[in-house]
């Protein structure tokens, strides 16, 4: 019988979607006690609010992109799933990296640097060789989404090594819009293909299941790019406002061929459409923002609360119950837990139109966050570090 940590280290998914749940509930809490009393967040080498940025989309964010992509690439492609040598270097430079940014203060920013932009090269590499078993376009435009991820990490650090003086923000939000990319290219293709299954299942006559349109579909792909791609070399300018209104009336085209009314009725499924909808949401609401109507940071966290953490919740739990050997019925408190992170993003969201209420919303907005993922932990734990259950008859 394998140890509790040999069989986490033994699986991609496990180790980093439990990481992902551990170190979204610490930053969350952090963040909270930041609000609250600052004094007691130790000093680091860089803002508290800006440490709390980057360490949710290239600290939580990457370890969820972690467990994906080492448990999705295999199932893709045939090739054998990485071994526990891989998984506990991947694991172990990722933990580096977090516990960098943590002592930043102490450190010098180009150790903080070097050590903070390992893991996502070491990634790719693994998936790269992966993919080229089976070299599909499709797939392997996760490996640019990958290089935009490490360079927007870059340009946040050049700024703190003092090499810039303004690619901080930038490197920011080419970020977020990242992985808002993967997830609008990823989500589309499995949010209905999973949707479709279930209905198939419940003997749902073929005419009802949901449909893919390959023209938004490829409409929506090439946006997604373009997005992160013009404010890494351009700025928040006009046309990346431009791409992102564009591309989140494309994103609700496409969802009103899905069947989300149908999805309500199971929560796994939901999840998924729940979080493709602030992908949509969020899109255009920085869109306008960025082009003068409204407020930018609202609509930031619509993206990175509403978006990404409700769409990794979504696949964290779905994957991590499927691949070890359960049911694909979320769990009660990780059915709250969906619910929580939306609402979350939805406080923050109107919290922001707030004068004297702002702070207000915020705690209230980060205290969901952080419950969320406790719940998360407490109801997936078993998944994430016990055997599978055997198998029936």
């Amino acid at each position: 019988m394998p140890t509790v940590i040999a069989r986490v280290l033994g699986e991609g998914f496990r180790v980093f979607f439990l990481s992902a749940g551990l170190y979204g509930l610490f930053v969350g809490v952090v963040w909270g006690v930041w609000l609250t009393v600052p004094y007691v967040v130790p000093d680091y080498g860089m803002t508290p609010p800006m440490w709390h940025a980057h360490e949710m989309i290239f600290g939580y964010a990457t370890a969820a992109l972690g467990g994906f992509f080492l448990t999705a690439v295999p199932n893709w492609t045939g090739a054998p799933e990485a071994r526990a040598r891989f998984i506990t270097l991947a694991a172990g430079l990722w933990l580096a990296g977090r516990m960098a940014m943590w002592f930043s203060g102490m450190l010098s920013p180009v150790l903080v640097a070097a050590v903070d932009l390992a893991f996502v090269p070491i990634l790719a590499a693994k998936i790269a060789s992966q993919l080229m078993r089976r070299p599909k376009p499709q797939n392997m435009i996760f490996l640019l989404l990958l290089c935009f991820i490490w360079v927007a990490n870059l340009l946040t650090h050049l700024e703190w090594m003092g090499i810039t003086s303004d690619t901080l923000q930038a490197g920011l939000r080419a970020g977020l819009l990242t992985l808002c990319a993967m997830i609008g290219i990823l989500g589309g293709r499995i949010t209905p293909a999973f949707t479709r299954n279930a209905m198939k299942r419940a003997g749902v006559p073929e005419a009802g299941w949901p449909v893919s349109v390959a023209r938004l579909d490829k409409v929506g792909m090439v946006l997604a790019l373009i997005l992160p791609l013009s404010v890494l070399t351009l700025g928040t300018g006009p046309l990346a406002g431009v791409v992102a209104l564009t591309l989140g009336i494309v994103q609700i085209l496409r969802m009103t061929r899905w069947r989300t009314v149908w999805a309500a009725r199971q929560p796994i499924l939901l999840a998924l459409h729940m979080g493709l909808g602030m992908l949509a949401l969020g899109l255009i609401l920085w869109g306008l923002a960025v082009l003068g109507f409204g407020n930018e940071v609202a609509a930031v966290h619509v993206l990175g609360i509403g978006c990404v953490g409700g769409t990794t919740l979504a696949v964290m739990s779905r994957a991590a119950l499927g691949h070890s050997g359960r049911a694909l019925i979320a769990p009660g408190p990780v059915v709250v837990a969906y619910g929580l992170m939306a609402v979350a993003a939805l406080s923050r969201w109107v919290g922001a139109s707030l004068d004297a209420g702002y702070p207000v919303a915020m705690l209230l907005s980060d205290g969901l966050w952080v419950s969320a993922f406790a719940l998360y932990l407490i109801a997936m734990w078993p998944a994430l570090t016990g055997p599978r259950p055997p198998r029936a008859g």
